[in-house]
């Protein structure tokens, strides 16, 4: 699916808080370029990192055109600077944009530039696509909450540039590194802990006194607010032959492929974990590391990242995010080599890196919108993201349900609908649509003040004049629902963009302690962009195993099932509201 020729805005924006009066449109940091060509980028051969990952290297839309609007520097960005690029993309007329920044949670739409700059792009039919944040996996930590955004949470993929530490007594961990010295041949060498020999159980500068290694392999934890870089380099100083990072336990098997100093592999936590306890059992521990390259096909894959921010919503918890997750771990793309400042240990010269987070996830669900708008350039913003959502994949390559950082299931405040799979959002069968106006009630049920939706909307409105929803009435492409002991009923209305004549049936996994009742329970449609309701109530069952002390939330999902070629589904999320327990 080719692009077309408009400008696919590419709002690669930095990641800081400030805007300097006037500056040159260069990337200080690296991040901008690499967006830009994960979303855009053109087609590549020979990519790779440090003689990793090697392969051709493309963006999601190659053929897209690219617009950079830098509002950002090292010391922030203005939100004058950020409305401004807003304004200036709109009248540039582009697609999508881009929008790499996430300033943590905040308690209102007021509050939040992006949301107040993206209603207005949304209003002339541009997609906007946004990052969730990377404060995870704690809940409440998702940023860019408003509806008409896109909110994008980051998982990894199925390729490692794997490093295996292997313990003398045969057990082995695997871990990754983008540093893979092709002439470490070594044979067991002595296996020690950080924290045994050091004031830290990782080693900062300035942490160590008087300690000199000879050749050892050292077990260093995460944590302290150090990149691991800077913990290899801290080994190799003392006199270290090789590290072994293992994760703290807020990362658990989340890693990152770093390009190390001296040879390294990073862990899990749980590995670590038996590392320490083998280094407790003997007098002599010992191990080595094994470097295998780059390896395809991870059967765990995707898996939620530890740091991408989880939900719900703080401003809207009646509105489920983040909305989607997406490729954001270790992703390989375009850097510019020097940049103009980095804090990053770039030892070699090249044009590429690997990098990690929501900013990242983001850009590709730019690119994938990008090739939707292309493939549907009558498509509004909200049937994009509605095709995006209901087509999602809630199963990993193992066949399994995508876990999060733990290896279990991940809950669906860290996935939203799931993990975006581009070629059937391209066909999904049913979109649920919203226009620009259909906002304004939902923003006066959420109780503003007409000065503050006409902040937000740039619109004179009194919300005693409008018929104000509560937040779950907006029709989303998902349920998220506050239940007390009365129940609640909300509508929805899909439109066909599937098959004429066709009829959807319905199937439904009911969030434990909770009814939920669909009427009808089967849709017919006789011709394209056709629109049919339904209404849905939920419930809270008399003999729930719910209990307000422990379960917070519960999940299901709803599904419009139209023989083998489309299954649209909706995931439920239900809190309960403890206070009417």
């Amino acid at each position: 699916m080719a692009c077309n020729n408009k400008l696919i805005g590419a709002r690669t924006f930095h990641s800081s808080t400030k805007l300097e009066q006037s500056m040159p449109p260069l990337d200080e940091d690296g991040h901008g370029t690499h967006v830009s060509s994960i979303a855009v980028g053109n087609f590549v051969e020979g990519a790779n990192v440090l003689g990793t990952a090697k392969g051709t290297a493309a963006g999601v839309a190659p053929l897209a055109h690219l617009a950079i609007y830098k509002v950002c520097s090292n010391e922030g960005c203005a939100d004058s600077d950020i409305l401004a690029a807003f304004d200036t993309a709109i009248e540039d007329d582009v697609d999508v944009l881009s929008i790499s920044i996430g300033g943590g949670p905040i308690d209102s739409f007021l509050d939040d530039i992006i949301a107040i700059g993206a209603f207005g792009a949304i209003q002339r039919g541009i997609f906007v696509s946004t990052s969730a944040g990377n404060i995870g996996p704690f809940n409440r930590s998702v940023s860019n909450m408003a509806p008409w955004v896109l909110t994008a949470g980051a998982s990894t993929t199925d390729r490692m540039v794997k490093a295996t530490a292997r313990l003398k007594i045969g057990e082995e961990f695997e871990g990754e590194s983008l540093f893979q010295p092709s002439n470490f041949t070594s044979p067991y060498l002595p296996l020690v802990y950080a924290g045994a020999i050091g004031s830290l159980p990782y080693w900062n500068p300035g942490t160590l006194t008087n300690v000199q290694l000879k050749g050892e392999v050292v077990l260093c934890e995460g944590g302290g607010g150090m990149a691991g870089i800077v913990r290899g380099e801290q080994v190799k100083n003392v006199g270290g032959s090789a590290m072994i990072l293992m994760n703290d336990e807020l990362d658990g098997f989340t890693l990152t492929a770093d390009e190390h100093v001296l040879p390294a592999t990073q862990v899990s936590h749980a590995a670590g974990l038996k590392i320490k306890a083998y280094i407790n059992s003997t007098s002599k521990p010992t191990a080595t590391i094994l470097f295998e390259g780059t390896i395809n096909g991870k059967p765990y894959a995707p898996m939620v990242s530890s740091s991408s921010s989880r939900g719900p919503s703080r401003i809207s918890p009646g509105i489920l995010k983040p909305d989607i997750i997406g490729p954001g771990v270790n992703i390989l793309a375009a850097w510019p080599w020097p940049p103009a400042s980095s804090e990053r240990n770039l030892r070699f010269s090249r044009n590429f890196f690997m990098d990690s987070g929501t900013s990242i996830s983001c850009a590709h669900l730019s690119g994938i919108a990008a090739l939707l708008k292309s493939s549907h350039p009558k498509w509004s913003p909200a049937a994009i993201k509605s095709a995006i959502m209901t087509t999602a994949d809630v199963l990993n390559l193992a066949g399994k349900p995508i876990a999060d950082y733990t290896m279990i299931p991940a809950h669906i405040f860290a996935t939203g609908a799931g993990h975006v799979n581009p070629s059937k959002a391209n066909d999904p069968g049913l979109v649920y649509d919203i226009q620009p106006d259909d906002y304004i009630p939902y923003l006066c049920g959420l109780n503003y003040t007409n000065h503050v939706v006409k902040m937000i909307t740039q619109r004179n409105l009194n919300c005693m004049e409008v018929k104000s929803i509560p937040e779950a009435q907006l029709n989303y492409p998902s349920f998220s629902v506050v239940l007390g002991s009365s129940p609640q009923t909300f509508t929805r209305t899909l439109t066909n963009v599937g098959q004429v004549n066709s009829s959807y049936t319905l199937d439904i996994i009911s969030p434990q302690g909770v009814s939920v009742g669909v009427s009808p329970n089967k849709l017919v449609f006789k011709e394209l962009n056709q629109k049919e309701t339904y209404t849905v109530t939920f419930l809270k069952e008399n003999n729930s195993v719910y209990d307000a002390g422990d379960q917070k939330f519960t999940q299901g999902y709803l599904k419009w099932v139209s023989g083998y070629k489309y299954s649209v589904r909706s995931p439920i999320v239900v809190m309960f509201d403890e206070a009417d327990a």
